[in-house]
Parts: C-alpha cells; sequence; structure tokens
C-alpha cells in the first residue's frame, strides 16, 4: 500500500511570503491607460458577471480542515510502520471482538475466506470476523432456529419470510415466501446463504419482501448497504487514528502492586483476573492512552479493576477522577475506595460533589490544582471548568450512559489524553456496538461471585395483595425492602398505603428532589437497618449496595426502561440470601409492545451476569435507529441486521482496499488545448511575470495547500486575475487535484470526458455517493481503471476546463471525509 491522499492543509504561516515583499508596479503604456487601471477594470467586470471559482474552492477547502481539526485534538502526520501496525490491530480486532466478549470460544474461530473483487459472493466458506452460530450477531442463521414467521435474507435473492421445514424425499428443505413466489431450499444450502434480518427478539418489520423472480432491485439495496458500511469502516477509522496519535510512556509496574493485589479479601472469578491482566497490559505496555470498557453485572468486582488501574497511576506520580452519575454512587465509590488505600496514607482520597458548600469546593480544588489530592471521586460537578489538575492521568467513568450530552462530550474530550477506564452493567448500543466490531477495547465480567445467588423474577399486573405479601415475607426472615416507583408524584399514594397496611413498620423516603443531606440520611437509616422499607424512585438504581435488602417491588414497572430495570434487580440479592424483585404493571392491556417486551426480557434474564445480553437484547427491542443512528438505521434496514454485521466484518478485514494513492504532479498528462498566454496588459502589470509563473508551476507541483497559499497571495498583491490568468491558474488546480485523487491522465473524447487513474472502485464508489452536486454524481462512471464523465453536449476547451475543475474540486473536498487522514503516510 503507497501513500494516498495530498496532505492535510495546514493553520496559515506566519513567515512572509515573498510576492508580499514586493510592491504593486504601475507601468503606464503609450496611448492608452494605465496598465493597473485596465486591470482593474477587467477584474471588476468579471466579479459582476460570475462567483469566483478559486476563491470559493478555497474557502471550501479551508472550512473542511478548520471542521476536521476542531473535531481532532491533533493533525499530525502518522508514520508508515505505525499506520500499518495499526491496520493489523483492527483486521485482528474485529475478528475477535465478538467473539471474546461473547466468550464463544474457539468455535467461532474465522476462516479466511470469500473475497470480493467488488461482487462479494463466493463459497460457503466463513468470513473473517463472522462468529458461529450460537451468537446474535454477525453470523449467518441455523435454519432449524428460526421461527415460522420470522424475517431471513438470502444473500442472493433478498428479504423474505421463513414459513417451514419439511421433509421431502427423505431431505430436509427450507420454505421461505418471497413476494412473488415461494423458495425451496435444502437445509445445507440454507445454513449458507440465509442470515437473520431483525436482531434477537425484534418484530421490526421490512418495507417490503424481495421478489424472487427479479434479483435486480435485491442487488441494489445490497450495494446500498454495503456502502453505507464502508462509509461507517472509515469513519471508525479515523475515530482509532485519532488514538493512535496520542502517545504516553507505559506506566512502570508499581513496586508495591503485589502487596496491594494481596489486600483484596476475595478470590478474583475468573472474568475479573482476565480484566485485570487486560487493563495492566493497557497501561503498563501500550504506548497509547488506554479507552477500555469493563461490562459486569452490580456486584461483580468491576470497582476493583478500576483500583487496581487507580494504584499503578498513582504510583507513577498522576491523579485520578472517578465519575459517577449521582451522589449515592459517587459517596459509595467514596467510601470503598477509602477503605481501599486505607493502608497507604500518603494517597488521599476526596468527594466533589453540588452537595458541597462553595468554600468546600473551592478548598478542594485548591488542593487538587496543588497535586495535594490523588483520588478525586465526584459526580459531573467535577467537569466544571473551575477545576485544575496538577497531573491527571486516569479518568474512570461509572455508568456513562446516564450522564447527559454535555457531560459525555467533556468525557470524550478527556480520551484525547489521557487513560480511560469505563463501568457499566448495560452499556450504551454505541459504546456496544464499537466493542462488537473490535474498535472499542472491551473485558466482559460475566462471572458470578461464588457466593451470588440469581434473583427471583417475577412479572405481573398489580394488586395490593400481591405487593403486601410480597413484603411481609421479606420481614418476616428478616430482611428488607425497596419499593420504587418511576414517578415522585406517586411516592406519596404509595407511602399512604404502606403506612395504612404495615403501621408498625419503619419507613424512609428517597427521590432526587429531596436535599441531599436528607437522602444520605435515609439512606442511611436503611443500612443500619433503623428502616425497613425504603419507598424510592430509580435513584437509588445504581450507588447503594445494602446486602440485607433483598426484596424489591416496583410498581408501574412499564415505565422503565430494560436497563433500568436490571440495575434496580441488581441492587438485592447481594448477599447469598436468595433475592426477589417483583414487577408489577398497572394493566396488561394498557401496556405497548415495547413495554411488553421490555418486561419479558428482564424476566427470562433471570440468571446472573446477564448484563451484556440484556444490553443486547435492548437493542433490539429499541430497534436500529439506536444502535446506528436514524441515518444508517434506514440502510440497516435495506439488507437486515445479520448481513449488515457481515459485510461491515468483511470490509473491516479488507480496510487497506479502501486506500487512495496519488500520483506524481509531474506525471499528470492534462489533454486539453488551453492556451497559457497571458495579456500583454497584465504581463505589464506583474513585476516579474516570467518569476512568478516559475513560482506557481512550483506550488502546484509540491501540494495543494502551497498552490492555495500562492493563489491567495497573489491577489493580495495583485487583485483579482484577468482571465486568461484564471484558466491558467485552474489548470494547475486540474492537475493537483487529478495528482492527488491518483488521475494520471485526462482527455476527451466526443461527449466523453476520460481519466486514467489507480483509484479502485470501493474509494470510487464512496467519494461518488459523498459528492455535494448531483449533475457530477450522475455523469460519473467507472470501468477497468478509467473514471468517465458523460456530457449533455460538446464543450469547448474552455468550458471543459471548467467543468473540470468543479467536478475535481467536488471529489477532493468529500475525501477527507471519507478516506481519510489513515492515508496520509501509508505505503506497503
Amino acid at each position: 500500500m503507497a501513500a494516498a491522499a495530498a496532505a492535510p492543509i495546514p493553520p496559515r504561516s506566519a513567515s512572509p511570503n515573498p510576492l508580499l515583499l514586493r510592491p504593486p508596479v504601475l507601468v503606464v503604456r503609450r496611448g492608452g491607460r494605465p496598465a493597473a487601471a485596465a486591470a482593474a477594470a477587467t477584474t471588476a467586470a468579471a466579479a459582476s458577471v460570475a462567483p469566483d471559482d478559486i476563491a470559493q474552492l478555497n474557502h471550501r477547502l479551508r472550512a473542511l480542515v478548520r471542521r476536521r481539526d476542531a473535531s481532532s485534538s491533533a493533525a499530525l502526520s502518522v508514520d508508515p510502520a505505525q499506520a500499518e501496525a495499526y491496520l493489523r490491530m483492527i483486521r485482528e480486532q474485529q475478528r475477535m471482538g465478538l467473539r471474546q466478549l461473547r466468550g464463544d470460544g474457539d468455535g467461532a474461530a474465522s476462516q479466511e475466506g470469500e473475497s470480493d473483487g467488488d461482487g462479494d459472493e463466493g463459497g460457503g466458506g466463513r468470513r473473517k470476523g463472522v462468529v458461529a452460530a450460537g451468537s446474535s450477531l454477525g453470523h449467518r442463521v441455523d435454519p432449524r432456529e428460526l421461527e415460522a414467521g420470522e424475517y431471513v435474507v438470502h444473500k442472493k435473492v433478498g428479504v423474505g419470510k421463513f414459513v417451514c421445514i419439511s421433509a421431502e424425499d427423505g431431505l430436509d428443505y427450507v420454505f421461505i415466501q418471497y413476494a412473488d413466489a415461494m423458495a425451496k431450499l435444502a437445509v445445507d444450502q440454507a445454513a449458507r446463504m440465509l442470515y437473520r434480518y431483525n436482531l434477537p427478539h425484534e418484530k421490526q418489520r421490512p418495507r417490503n419482501l424481495s421478489k424472487l423472480n427479479d434479483p435486480s432491485t435485491w442487488e441494489k439495496r445490497r450495494l446500498k448497504g454495503k456502502l453505507a458500511v464502508q462509509k461507517m469502516v472509515v469513519n471508525l477509522m479515523e475515530l482509532y487514528l485519532q488514538r493512535m496519535r496520542q502517545k504516553r510512556p507505559p506506566y512502570p509496574k508499581p513496586v508495591g502492586m503485589d502487596q496491594f493485589t494481596a489486600e483484596f479479601p476475595y478470590e478474583p472469578t475468573p472474568d475479573q483476573n482476565q480484566a485485570f491482566i487486560d487493563v495492566d497490559k493497557d497501561l503498563t505496555e501500550r504506548e497509547t492512552p488506554m479507552d477500555r470498557l469493563i461490562c459486569g453485572d452490580v456486584g461483580f468486582g468491576k470497582t476493583e479493576v478500576a483500583m487496581r488501574a487507580i494504584f499503578i497511576v498513582i504510583s507513577a506520580g498522576f491523579q485520578a477522577m472517578v465519575l459517577a452519575p449521582t451522589v449515592i454512587l459517587a459517596k459509595q465509590h467514596y467510601d470503598v475506595m477509602s477503605e481501599r488505600f486505607s493502608n497507604y496514607p500518603d494517597i488521599k482520597v476526596a468527594m466533589f460533589s453540588g452537595a458541597q458548600t462553595k468554600e468546600e469546593k473551592d478548598e478542594l480544588i485548591t488542593k487538587i490544582r496543588n497535586g495535594d489530592l490523588h483520588i478525586i471521586v465526584g459526580t459531573h460537578a467535577v467537569l466544571t471548568e473551575r477545576m485544575a489538575y496538577n497531573n491527571l492521568g486516569l479518568l474512570v467513568v461509572d455508568e456513562e450512559q446516564k450522564f447527559g450530552v454535555q457531560q459525555k462530550e467533556k468525557i470524550a474530550s478527556y480520551k484525547a489524553s489521557i487513560d480511560v477506564l469505563t463501568l457499566s452493567a448495560t452499556p450504551i448500543p454505541r459504546t456496544l456496538y464499537l466493542a462488537l466490531t473490535g474498535f472499542r477495547d472491551a473485558s466482559l465480567m460475566s462471572t458470578p461471585p461464588p457466593e451470588r445467588v440469581a434473583v427471583r423474577t417475577y412479572v405481573s399486573g398489580f394488586s395490593k395483595e400481591r405487593a403486601l405479601s410480597a413484603i411481609k415475607f421479606e420481614l418476616a426472615r428478616g430482611g428488607q425492602v425497596f419499593y420504587v416507583v418511576p414517578r415522585i408524584k406517586a411516592i406519596d399514594d404509595v407511602l399512604q398505603f404502606l403506612k395504612d397496611s404495615l403501621p408498625d413498620v419503619p419507613m424512609a423516603v428517597a427521590h432526587g428532589k429531596k436535599v441531599s443531606k436528607n437522602i444520605q440520611l435515609a439512606m442511611e437509616k436503611f443500612a443500619c437497618g433503623e428502616v425497613k422499607i425504603l419507598v424510592c424512585t430509580h435513584i437509588i438504581e445504581s450507588g447503594i449496595d445494602i446486602p440485607n435488602a433483598n426484596t424489591m417491588v416496583v410498581q408501574y414497572a412499564e415505565l422503565f426502561g430494560l436497563a433500568q430495570l436490571y440495575q434496580l434487580r441488581g441492587r438485592v440479592g447481594r448477599s447469598g440470601t436468595e433475592g426477589f424483585a417483583y414487577l408489577f404493571y398497572t394493566d396488561k392491556s394498557l401496556l405497548s409492545k415495547i413495554a411488553t417486551d421490555r418486561l419479558g426480557a428482564i424476566e427470562e434474564h433471570s440468571d446472573l451476569g446477564q448484563g451484556f445480553h440484556v444490553a443486547e437484547k435492548d437493542m433490539g427491542i429499541r430497534g436500529f435507529g439506536s444502535l446506528f443512528g436514524e441515518q444508517q438505521s434506514g440502510d440497516v434496514a435495506n439488507v437486515g441486521i445479520d448481513l449488515f454485521f457481515d459485510m461491515l466484518f468483511d470490509s473491516l478485514s479488507k480496510v487497506d482496499q479502501f486506500c487512495l494513492i496519488p500520483v506524481p504532479y509531474k506525471d499528470v498528462q492534462l489533454d486539453i488545448n488551453i492556451s497559457s498566454r497571458l495579456s500583454s496588459e497584465y504581463i505589464s502589470y506583474l513585476e516579474n511575470p516570467v518569476e512568478l509563473l516559475n513560482e506557481a508551476a512550483k506550488a502546484a507541483e509540491k501540494d495543494l495547500w502551497t498552490l492555495i497559499q500562492f493563489t491567495e497571495d497573489l491577489r493580495r498583491q495583485y487583485g483579482k486575475e484577468p482571465r486568461d490568468m484564471e484558466l491558467l491558474l485552474k489548470k494547475l488546480y486540474v492537475r493537483r487535484m487529478a495528482a492527488d485523487l491518483g488521475i494520471s491522465r485526462i482527455y476527451s473524447s466526443g461527449k466523453m470526458i476520460i481519466m486514467k487513474t489507480n483509484m479502485n472502485k470501493k474509494v470510487f464508489r464512496l467519494m461518488r455517493e459523498a459528492m455535494s452536486l448531483e449533475t457530477h454524481r450522475n455523469s460519473l462512471s467507472f470501468t477497468g481503471k478509467e473514471i468517465k464523465g458523460e456530457l449533455l453536449v460538446n464543450l469547448p476547451d474552455t468550458l471543459l476546463l471548467n467543468w473540470l475543475f468543479h467536478c475535481l474540486a467536488d471529489c477532493y473536498a468529500v475525501i477527507p471525509a471519507l478516506v481519510k487522514k489513515i492515508v496520509g503516510g501509508m505505503k506497503s
């Protein structure tokens, strides 16, 4: 693979340009007005007739660079060896990512299989990154696992509805209903070609079924989905290339790490041990900042993983910030970490939240700035602009999905420069998706601690008798009860009902609109056993650990999200005592389909360690939009989720095919007969026209940025150039852009413009799809090694040059958004 698109346009240089040091010279010609005046008149006339094409292109490219630089913390070039290593890493990660997350074992190993020049049909071999049956994403489906009525996708035919498997002549056949006919396939053949259309348990219907006897419509849909996948790939490449540009030396292994590890009072689970190893390698062996997701249920030991990472970072002289979505959870983390680091008096832990007074906050900020505090635990209040760290090295984020958009953007900004560890029981769809594709480092902790017992879950309509029966059973065995309602306004009625029914049982209330100190007091009374029933909102879904609270009653459960119900449930059964969760809905006839699916899913996933699967199920319930965004959800709907993932893994395994290889500027042949002769008036106006034309040629040969600089400097000194000079500059622009796009020759044949190129069809399709002008997009086609532009009429050479200028400018402008800067310094 060779070097590719043009070098990124850097910020404007402050160094003087030779053109700017020469004052304009006024030359008076006999028998006429000053040449400068004539040139100025020509410029004014030209400006009044048409917009300035060159200025518009310069402005467009500068704006693109500004947007790109605003979204990227560094505009550094990439060392070729680094880039190649990065590609190898991506190919390996995308192949292994889903297998590691799902724990599919050796059966998930992929094989080098089909290749696609452009078509991607082939034999039945698995693709890179496609995991075995048993995983619910990114695999072909075993027809025997299908249920009647499920929508499936046949790779060559399209979307149909599975009917049944029936035996004929001693062989099993799969029957699939299409829009115009019924298909009959042998089971083995179907297993090689069928995919699920939906995510598991998702009931979204396709817009229409494909026609068995007319595969052309399906082929268009499939190619559209494939193009969408390829766009996603190059965007993901840019996202993680930014990480590769960031550098930090590996942390040294702390001298006291063995002692700190030995102080952990529990026997780690196998998954927990693997998470320890993963994080340790991220910090002590890699030179790029860590960005790892730790996915595990409440109480499965995620916090211990975080504390070992904190110990490594603090031992190297850095600070660590722990960010939690609620004051309750922040307080719990503060208590746990204070206890865990109590044997290390030199490590200072502090809590920072909005509940503190201004004086308390100011004092803490001063200590943090001076380096007197090492672990700062807090809510989003720690993200304030006033906060200044002495030497921040690690950010630990617990349950990132509970933060708002602004807080998430702030968290994302930290990832560019420091190590980040994200803890979650049910990660948000985008985080899960990045982990599935291997673009997000992730460790899955699905093995429960030895003493944990699965929580029994019951879903039913609400009745006071059922609720009271559950509560009395828990109280009779000496336990405590959470009574959860989704809305604050319902708490008073619930509290009154409980007091009337259980007048001698001490109760307390906790919700988000109470003063923090009152919430804390209620929690403390509940924790010490003084309070037996805590009536609360979902404020307790994370951040409260009461071992004796082993029953949860949730009223109006249909109003909670699936992930909320799952964290909530994780708050009971924390000890060896069996826990119970009662999810009551108001009226089954009033439940929406989504609410029904959520309640069914939470009842089904009652085993321990199901957080990842619940998050995956939540993706299915919420539909494509929540995973890919509204725009891309339509692309997924075109081909179905499994084929979409299959295409994604395939594109990732061939990611080097998305690179663009430029050609030397001097090798670009522009066969258009445009005179380079300047008018005598303009030549007289220029101080040294020969030198200036040489500078123009040298600028174009160097790169597009230098040509832009030259053009802008020329205009600052001499004003807008006349038409003949504009044509000369446009020829330079066209050759320069052609070189960067891998085009070696341009010529016309009748109404056809032909461009010889080394560009491959994948990059061409991405580029054409992203072009802003429909006229250019519709006129371009790709055959062999030629890009062809079909015109409506024969154009004279000057108009042909203008067409080329605008067309290549449109192509060039979209390249940074597609091929990105990974192509900046790579070689094979």
